[in-house]
């Protein structure tokens, strides 16, 4: 097994550190391990969070509302304020911290501190970077290997998004969508797919794809790029890695090398599916316990990450095995009157098509009912006709206006250009959020499936819809 080297001390930088949007699954993870490492933290936030009441019992203080002398909540100054992209220049305590000198650091940065003296695995990709980085923390931990890790998303095992691990090795979700993820310097580098996405930040597609080529220029000269190659983009990027000089393990249908994964069958089953793998001339079994062929390929994925970061490859697939899935990624919520209700994140054009194809093997003879809300208005409108038919894999689909987070409304961009391009389904387009639940109560039947499906509030009407089934069936 590759020795691991020896975790370093906490960043100055970052022993008395202040997180403007604590409550954030990114700052929140930064959070969780700062604390554990012993740090002093305190944080704000514009709302409550669930996340609040661990990081306060691990001794953050954090004020709900945002003000200057929130930075001054202990005896001493911060010794840096941490920011996502999201954070504006106006923010009163960034303001305050600007006026003060105080080092301000962005999220990615104060994560590539705390990775330093670990070896480091980065998991990037347009769709699938959550569900293989929690795979491999996952597989990693069955192996005992106690890796540190920050993830998107919840674990389902652990309810947690981040942690300190004393295995001298940290697994994290490598964000490309402000191109936040060139601050790492990972020594293994997985990559998904690279489809156009984050246009609003990017501009165009060819700097889309370009950011991700600046990605694996950052990879450690001595470490290896892990990457799907039945993506064409994603193939490109192995291409240019081995014109560089750097070592690539590709997996999938069309990775037939030495040292790759070649995927020769997936088959879906009631708990997941399996996927068959060639691996060093030898075939491999992976079970996976989470639907949809997508799925099953993450699992490749991490697999061979797994492996470079000096792990068993049984252990790793009986790891693999053992995932039980992300908050927010095809979760289960409950069943009444016969009606199954799941909650997904899905919100490119891409991931919708994936999941719902797994939802289909999912739902049997049953009708699937999709309720999705699209994401950002520069994504809607560049994509409303992907959605569409990608939708149209649904019996019975609901569209909710937009959810534009962080933009601003645009004139004309509304939840029904997705819901006019959707072809193959019947079709609901119901902008006001309060009606949706008594809507979804009156189109299912016994036996079908529901996803709420989006980035956005969408996923408060998982449970409002079983309450309302639940009423209606007493």
């Amino acid at each position: 097994m590759t020795e691991t080297p020896t975790v370093r001390e906490l960043p100055e930088v970052l022993r008395r550190p202040h997180l403007i949007g604590i409550g954030g699954a990114g700052m929140s993870g930064i959070a969780r391990i700062l604390l554990a490492r012993g740090a002093r933290v305190s944080g704000s936030d514009a709302k409550d969070s669930r996340a609040f009441l661990t990081l306060r019992a691990q001794g953050a203080r954090i004020e709900v509302g945002q003000r200057a002398e929130n930075l001054d909540v202990f005896d001493d100054a911060p010794s840096a304020i941490v920011v996502s992209t999201a954070i504006k220049e106006s923010n009163p305590e960034l303001a305050a911290a600007r006026e003060r000198d105080i080092p301000v650091l962005h999220r990615a940065e104060a994560l590539a501190a705390l990775m330093e003296g670990h070896r480091v695995a980065c998991i990037a990709g347009t769709h699938g970077k959550t569900s293989t980085t929690s795979m491999l923390t996952v597989a990693l931990q069955h192996c005992r290997l106690d890796p540190s890790f920050a993830i998107g998303g919840d674990l389902n095992e652990s309810g947690a998004n981040a942690h300190h691990g004393e295995g001298g090795i940290f697994v994290a979700e490598a964000d490309e969508s402000d191109g936040s993820f060139l601050s790492y310097t990972p020594s293994v580098a997985v990559v998904t797919n690279v489809e156009p996405d984050h246009l609003d930040h990017h501009g165009t597609a060819e700097a889309y794809h370009q950011v991700f080529t600046e990605f694996v220029r950052r990879i450690d000269p001595d470490g290896v790029l892990v990457v799907c190659v039945d993506d064409p983009a994603a193939a490109d990027l192995a291409t240019f890695a081995d014109g560089i000089g750097l070592r690539v393990r590709r997996y999938g249908r069309a990775a037939t090398g030495d040292g790759d994964a070649h995927v020769v069958d997936y088959r879906p089953s009631e708990d997941g599916g399996v996927v068959r793998v060639v691996l060093g001339g030898e075939e491999l079994e992976v079970r996976v316990a989470v639907p949809g062929e997508h799925m099953a390929f993450n699992a490749v994925g991490a697999l061979l990450a797994g492996l470079e970061l000096g792990a068993d490859p049984t252990a790793l697939a009986e790891g693999l095995a053992a995932f039980g899935g992300v908050r927010r990624r095809f979760e289960y919520k409950g069943r009444s009157a016969d009606v199954r209700v799941y909650d997904d994140y899905a919100h490119h054009p891409t991931e919708v098509e994936a999941q719902l194809r797994a939802v289909r093997q999912a739902a049997g003879s049953g009708r699937v009912v999709v309720v999705f809300q699209p994401h950002l208005y520069s994504r809607t409108k560049a994509f409303a006709s992907e959605f569409g038919e990608a939708l149209g894999l649904a019996d019975e689909v609901v569209v909710l206006d937009v959810y534009g987070a962080r933009e601003d409304p645009e004139p004309g961009v509304t939840g029904e250009l997705v819901a006019s391009r959707v072809r193959g389904a019947n079709v609901h387009y119901e902008p006001a959020f309060d009606r949706v639940v008594p809507l979804v109560a009156d189109l299912v039947k016994p036996g079908d499936l529901v996803v709420t499906m989006g980035a956005g509030d969408v996923t408060q009407l998982g449970p409002e819809v079983l309450a309302e089934l639940d009423r209606r069936d007493h």
